[in-house]
């Protein structure tokens, strides 16, 4: 893949795995093409199903909350994407070999983009990206170089509106992150 419309338009038509037939329509992603900030979550929810861009419901409200904290925006200095390009039914977790349908995908973002960062939003994310025994609860905000690339777990937008005593430790993460960005010199 070398542009970001072919890669779209081609993931757009995906009919890989079960899921193609319960989506509303493919979410690829968002923001800048030429970010060195990637963010990738699990899979689209109903809402993102609906409007085709990622994290758009309540946690992704949330989720803008804590970028415009530490000066990040999602149509100006990141990219977000999830691992999943179509909405799993009940927003349930994405099954493996849904994930591994969608993978190449997901290589191919990274691949165009190059970023120097990737967050993962969430268990599934970190799991899948950094680690499979990951501890999310224990390891999030720390970062792991991986080919190159710093990878940092940090807990789900969604999961911290459903448990919000762990708010404090998920903003904790984003100033590490903007730390991180600025030590350097990303932005």
């Amino acid at each position: 893949m070398n542009n970001w419309q072919q890669l779209q338009s081609e993931c757009q038509a995906c009919t890989k795995c079960g899921l193609c037939e319960t989506r509303t329509q493919v979410v690829f992603g968002v923001g800048n093409p030429h970010a060195k900030v990637m963010f990738i979550g699990e899979g689209p929810g109903e809402h993102e199903d609906l409007q085709g861009e990622p994290f758009v419901g309540k946690g992704g409200q949330f989720l803008d909350k804590l970028l415009a904290a530490v000066d990040l925006d999602r149509k100006e200095n990141i990219y977000i994407t999830n691992l999943v390009k179509c909405r799993p039914p009940q927003n349930r977790d994405p099954l493996p070999e849904e994930q591994e349908a969608c993978l190449p995908w997901l290589r191919a973002q990274v691949s165009l983009l190059r970023p120097k960062i990737i967050v993962c939003l969430g268990r599934i994310a970190s799991m899948k990206l950094i680690r499979p025994d990951i501890r999310i609860t224990r390891e999030h905000g720390i970062f792991f170089e991986k080919n190159g690339t710093l990878m940092m777990p940090t807990l789900h937008p969604a999961a911290l509106l459903r448990t919000p005593s762990k708010k404090p430790d998920a903003f904790e993460d984003f100033l590490q992150l903007r730390e991180k960005i600025d030590q350097l010199h990303l932005l």
